[in-house]
């Protein structure tokens, strides 16, 4: 139903005023205008015969000149009373829309009668005026039909006041809801970052000085690194299995006669396989970039450590696009292209256009980049902090068939053939650090050996 527009405000000033008059008028006792006409003709007998003719067409013009103003009179007390009736039926249409939402039965049902009451007096009033019957005005009726007016345009105020607060009230119940909506969106926005880069900031490492770093800072990054690659490994096997790789062939072509405790721990495989090829060089400082300068080994401590504070608290995008040449893009890079094998690619993408683009000096806007970049940058971080030590970090991992050690061992699968107590080391998953005389143990994968296994069998 359409919405009532209400006229200009109304002057209350005015309202008071007209007030003021019919009670004046009502005190004062103004005499109808018959009374009014027989006081003039006793006035006029008491003044003896009437005069001549010229008086007399001066007396019949004075009649037709009050005639007029009568006229005038009772038909602007006419269009008060019109006027008046539209205010009121403004208000009732009004008074019936506010009571339709909320529904109100009873309020819709008054609000129906006045709209018919109206009506019906307008209906009347447009009679009276086709028969020219409009009843002679006082001055009285003429403020009684303003007041009437001024009063229904107040009462349409009133009830446009109360729906505009209604409509105030849903709107600030959607704008709660639609702020609930954003809160949300952000909580999902943060999950998919944290997908994306998952490993998050580096805290605790905000106020760190060249000399105060010890192996707990190391520590601190290389979880932070080893977090990075696992969420990189993880996207790798998806990218895998929706192109219609087969997993168990693709894991043992990494790492040949494994037996795997479970069908999952074939996702240590890959794993094996991205540390082998990320963490490549690690002991050397130009770290896959041999043709990269230099300073001399007195300074190699702070301009590595200079390398560390600069990358550790920008986002790898934003660094990249800002640094595109830098040692670390370069390095970027060379790990991209060493890792992903144009193969791989190819079957994750369909083309080549993401290798042509790293070919080019590029970084390539995808889900599946920005996971490696991310991961590129721990790694490169690990191995900046690792020649800001001194001495200098080594790195190191377990050859296969090793016997487990718990000293510099570490098992990525605690449930993995618990049973057995001569468990050989089947590969090493991240590689482990020396730090002066502090060890962080390397995680391996432990499986039996097949003679073992055989036996196993055998005696079933």
């Amino acid at each position: 139903m359409d919405s009532v527009k209400p006229a200009a405000t109304p002057n209350v000033a005015g309202l008071m005023r007209s007030f003021a008059k019919a009670l004046r008028f009502r005190a004062g006792g103004i005499a109808p205008d018959d009374e009014v006409r027989k006081l003039k003709l006793r006035e006029k007998a008491k003044s003896g015969p009437l005069p001549s003719t010229g008086h007399r067409s001066q007396s019949f013009a004075k009649e037709d000149g009050d005639e007029k103003l009568r006229k005038r009179a009772a038909m602007e007390a006419f269009l008060a009373k019109l006027f008046a009736s539209v205010s009121s039926l403004k208000a009732a249409y009004a008074q019936l829309q506010i009571a339709q939402s909320p529904y109100d039965s009873n309020g819709i049902q008054t609000a129906d009668e006045m709209v018919v009451s109206e009506l019906m007096h307008l209906s009347e009033l447009k009679q009276c005026y086709l028969k020219k019957q409009i009843d002679p005005s006082s001055q009285v009726t003429l403020l009684l039909a303003e007041i009437q007016e001024q009063q229904s345009l107040l009462k349409t105020y009133e009830i446009m006041g109360k729906k505009f607060e209604s409509q105030l009230r849903l709107k600030e119940s959607e704008i709660t809801s639609l702020r609930e909506i954003l809160e949300e969106s952000n909580r999902q926005n943060r999950l998919l970052e944290q997908k994306l880069n998952p490993s998050g900031p580096l805290s605790g490492l905000d106020d760190l000085h060249l000399s105060g770093l010890n192996p707990s800072h190391f520590i601190i990054v290389l979880r932070h690194a080893i977090k990075s690659l696992k969420s990189f490994v993880k996207l790798m096997v998806e990218q895998m299995v929706s192109a219609g790789w087969h997993i168990d062939t693709a894991a043992s072509s990494i790492e040949p006669d494994i037996i795997y405790g479970k069908p999952e721990h074939k996702s240590f495989a890959f794993e094996c396989f991205v540390c082998r090829e990320m963490f490549d060089g690690f002991n050397n400082p130009e770290f896959s970039l041999p043709n990269e300068p230099l300073p001399e080994r007195k300074q190699r401590r702070r301009h590595f450590f200079d390398r560390f504070t600069e990358l550790k608290s920008m986002r790898v995008k934003e660094f990249l696009s800002h640094k595109p040449n830098s040692t670390f893009g370069k390095f970027c890079r060379a790990k991209y292209l060493s890792l992903v094998h144009p193969k791989m690619e190819a079957s994750f993408s369909g083309d080549l256009n993401q290798r042509s683009i790293v070919n080019s000096g590029g970084y390539p806007e995808t889900a599946f980049f920005a996971s490696f970049a991310e991961m590129a940058k721990r790694v490169w971080l690990l191995q900046c902090l690792s020649f800001s030590f001194e001495p200098e970090v080594s790195i190191f991992q377990v050859s296969k068939g090793s016997r487990f050690s718990e000293v510099y061992m570490e098992s990525v699968s605690n449930d993995a053939f618990l049973s057995s107590n001569n468990l050989l080391v089947a590969f090493t998953v991240i590689p482990g650090f020396k730090i002066g005389k502090t060890v962080i143990q390397c995680q391996v994968y432990l499986s039996p050996s097949r003679t073992q296994v055989n036996h196993r069998r055998a005696s079933r």
